[in-house]
Formats: structure tokens, sequence, C-alpha cells
């Protein structure tokens, strides 16, 4: 049998039970059973036909063969060759591999039982790390269940009237068993499901509580809190109204609340636009969030009309030693401003810094020379 379309006759062997698999199978035509012995017979385990796959178990989990596969008929065959299968489990999610090779697991150990033996009960790595990752995104749906997700807010500077204009708000997780789960950690498992449209909301309804008790502590002006919002929550219909609908009720100020779009090649840019429109209409803002991370095109900045525009934290950190980051930052300011769209540099962290962004005109400013996240509670003591 060579190539990668195969043609076999009816009776002859595909493979037997026992031999070390190379590949795989992809029926084009024909029909092939497969069979295992059990003591001294054997017992039909399925008869495959045409766009069924043979023999991919023992290739997935690199075993011996289990079965013996026989042509029923004449049939022709494409070989599908063990790498093409384990460089797709490869970049497969851990979920869906702990899934698959749980199935496989099972059909081992029915496969052992009917013939007398018996498998010993081992998780792969693979598996484990699946299982982990369920586990982990189980226990975040309690977390937001329990109101455990907390945010801390880190401030923003109005460079030219020295003063804290904003705050970023920041969801943070602290597992009871683990600690501080990474944000970059359990967001993104959040936004492979339908998880991160509840989170968002609750980080929403945190937000707005949180300008409303600056309101109430007397702080003039009111400080505005943006919230950070993924492309998967944007598709989520209702969104921008159900936004809406917690701001009026709180009785929040224009402009108090603004939703930051962190840019990614998921953006519907005709969606974003309209999203954009409806925000503005009703006094709320909208900014790019990590401009310059590697999906970024000035044809945004032409078509989405921003009201601001956030530079990734590698600005900042090389603007002073490399001319060539303070040369795109001076630019961008000044396109900003063509554009009447504010620019807030990320990852200030020194003097030297948030002087040369002064001198060249940048309206805010955000990092840890401004200030660290820290608990709502805190900055009203300080305020």
């Amino acid at each position: 049998m060579s190539g990668l379309r195969t043609r076999i006759e009816a009776g002859q062997i595909l493979f037997r039970q026992g031999e070390i698999p190379d590949s795989a199978f992809l029926i084009e035509s024909g029909e092939v059973e497969v069979r295992v012995r059990q003591g001294d017979t054997e017992v039909v385990l399925s008869i495959l036909g045409e766009g069924d796959l043979v023999g991919e178990m023992a290739v997935i989990d690199d075993s011996y063969r289990t079965a013996t596969a026989t042509a029923i008929t004449d049939c022709v065959l494409y070989r599908v060759d063990r790498r093409q299968i384990g460089e797709r489990l490869v970049a497969a999610d851990p979920i869906i591999r702990a899934l698959l090779e749980g199935q496989l697991k099972r059909y081992r150990g029915a496969l052992a039982a009917l013939q007398g033996q018996s498998l010993p009960d081992t998780s792969t790595p693979s598996e484990q790390l699946g299982i982990d990752k369920i586990r982990l995104e189980t226990q975040l749906r309690e977390a937001l269940a329990g109101h455990a997700l907390e945010l801390s807010y880190q401030p923003i500077l109005d460079i030219p009237a020295d003063r804290i204009a904003g705050y970023e708000a920041l969801v943070r997780w602290q597992h009871p068993e683990r600690g501080p789960v990474s944000p970059a950690e359990f967001v993104a498992l959040a936004e492979e499901t339908s998880l991160i449209v509840p989170i968002g909301e609750y980080v929403i309804d945190v937000a707005c509580a949180a300008v409303s008790r600056f309101a109430r502590a007397g702080v003039d002006p009111v400080p505005f809190v943006a919230v950070n919002v993924s492309a998967r929550q944007l598709v989520h219909p209702g969104l921008v109204e159900r936004i809406l609908a917690r701001v009026h009720h709180a009785g929040l100020p224009a402009g108090s609340l603004k939703l930051e779009i962190t840019e990614s090649r998921a953006l519907d840019i005709e969606l974003v636009a309209r999203v954009i429109e409806l925000c503005q209409r009703h006094g709320i803002r909208v900014a790019l969030d990590d401009f310059g991370t590697g999906y970024s095109h000035f044809g945004q900045l032409h078509r989405l009309h921003f009201d601001t525009v956030k530079l990734d934290r590698s600005f900042a950190h090389a603007m002073l030693a490399d001319p060539r980051a303070m040369a795109i930052i001076e630019h961008l300011a000044e396109l900003g401003r063509a554009l009447r769209t504010d620019i807030v540099v990320e990852g200030v962290e020194t003097g030297e810094q948030l002087a040369e962004l002064r001198r060249i005109g940048c309206r805010y400013a955000q990092g840890y020379l401004i200030g660290r996240p820290r608990a709502l509670g805190e900055w009203l003591a300080s305020a």
C-alpha cells in the first residue's frame, strides 16, 4: 500500500490488531469492518463507510492497534499521516484534548474489559492540563456568582492640568487556593466562552457604583472610570443598550464612564463604528486600547472616531533610549490633536518620561509613576 490515495479489494486487511500504527485512513468509497478478538471469537465493533475515519484512535494516543480492519467491499482510501493529526492536537485547546483523551481512555477500557483485561487508570499531562482548565473555569463561574471578583483602579493623569482625570478599572481574582490569578489567564479563559459577557457586565455595574461613590464623596470634577470591552462582548446583542440603562439608572454625569476596546484582528469594524456612534450620542466616550500591539493600522483611526487612543506601554519604555519610539509618540500626539482625539501613553514609570510627554503635548499618562492599581476605598480616602 503506497501513496496517499489507496485502493484495496474486498477481503483485504487494512491493518491488524496489535500492529504499530503510522497513519489513519479516510474512506472515500466502500465499506470497512472493524473487529476485535474476544477469546476464541471475534466481535464486530463497527462497519464504516464513505466519509468515515478508521484507525485514527491508535494514532491519536500512539498505542498498538486494538482491532483489525478488513474491507467488506472494494474501497478507495486516503491515508492520513500521523503528523496531520498530531499537529492539530498540539494546537487544540487543552479542554478539547482532555475530552478526546477521556473518550479514548474509556474506549480502551471497554475494549480491554471485552477481552478480560484491565488497564491502569492513568491520565496524560495534556489531559490533566485540560481538566485543570475546566476546573478553573468552573471556579471562575463560582467567583462571579459569589461576587468574589474585585476591581482595582489605576489612575490616569491629565498632564496639562496636573490632576487625576480618571481611573482604569482592572478586574482581579483572589483564588481561595491559588491566591491571585493573573488577569491574562482568567480573562482569556472567559473570552473563550460566553462567560466574558456576564463578567463584563459585572465590571460595568461595579464601575458605575465607583463613579457614584466619587460623586457622593464630593470629588470635583467627578473622575471618569474606564472599563475594558472585548471583541466577544461587542458582538453580544444589546450590550450598549444594557450599559446605557445602567448609566442612566445610576444617574452618572456625562462622560464619567468610558469604554476601552482592545484592538484585535477579531474586531468587526462596522460593528465598532456603530457602537462608538451610539455611545457618543449618549455621553459615553470610547477609547482604542493597546494601540501598537500588532493589529494597528491607521485606517482604524480614519474610520473609527475614537475619543481616545491609548498607546501600548512599549512606547513609553523605549521613548528615552530610542529616537524612533520618541518620534512615533510625537507624531501620534500631533495626529491626535488634528483628529481631536486624546492620546494616553501607558507604562509611564519615570519623571523623565512624563516630562517628555508634557513637552510634546500628550494629554494623558498612565503607569506606575502616576499610581499603581489600588482598591476604590484607598483612592476615596486620599481624594
